[in-house]
């Protein structure tokens, strides 16, 4: 099992299987991250991985239409596009 900690949700930390969808864990452990349509068309759900970075996949098309280059640096993701495979720490 891996671990996402939802630092804006008073730092909550679930548990979750490798290659877990990060929305898809929010929503079912009340993690909080914004979300309105869960398929990449709105960005609502843009959050910031602060720690485990790494730990996610490769960033989609999807995601390019919402996140500058310099977000994605940053360490910014739409949460309903995004994999983990390791611990992460996420803010929104």
């Amino acid at each position: 099992m891996i671990q996402i900690t939802f630092l804006s949700n008073d730092n909550k930390c679930v548990s979750a299987p490798p290659n877990s969808n990060l929305l898809r864990v929010s929503l079912r452990e009340k993690g909080g991250i914004p979300f309105k349509c869960g398929g990449g068309l709105c960005g609502t759900c843009r959050c910031k991985v602060e720690q485990g970075i790494e730990n996610t996949d490769a960033v989609k098309e999807k995601e390019k239409r919402h996140l500058s280059a310099a977000e994605l640096e940053a360490g910014y993701r739409m949460a309903c596009q995004t994999f983990v495979n390791g611990d992460v720490s996420v803010s929104w």
